[in-house]
């Protein structure tokens, strides 16, 4: 009973004691605080696609891209008819075609 009775008090110490997250000794100091600050969305624009059975490109910020393929810290995921889902710096986000302006016919 008395070692149950040790054991509960020093597990009940350890409970009780703050949670402290290791630091790695080697990291150079100031670095962590860069991977912390996210950057702001850039603006991106996705100039066309070419959508086939065979062949997929999508065209971003003027570079002829590829599922797989990658530019300036862009890397393409998934190309749609419509959209092109990329990487942006190791974020995910959406790029859509411009919507054409609406002809009106003439009478």
């Amino acid at each position: 009973m008395r070692l149950a009775g040790s054991v509960i008090a020093i597990i009940t110490l350890l409970g009780s004691m703050p949670v402290v997250a290791l630091q790695d000794p080697t990291r150079p100091p100031g670095l962590h605080d860069a991977a912390v600050r996210s950057l702001p969305l850039r603006s991106l624009s996705l100039d066309s696609i070419v959508y086939g059975e065979d062949r997929k490109v999508a065209v971003i910020e003027g570079e002829a891209l590829r599922e797989g393929q990658g530019a300036n810290g862009i890397r393409v995921r998934k190309i749609h008819q419509d959209r092109v889902e990329v990487l942006d710096r190791g974020r995910p986000r959406i790029l859509y075609l411009d919507k054409l302006p609406q002809v009106r016919g003439t009478q």
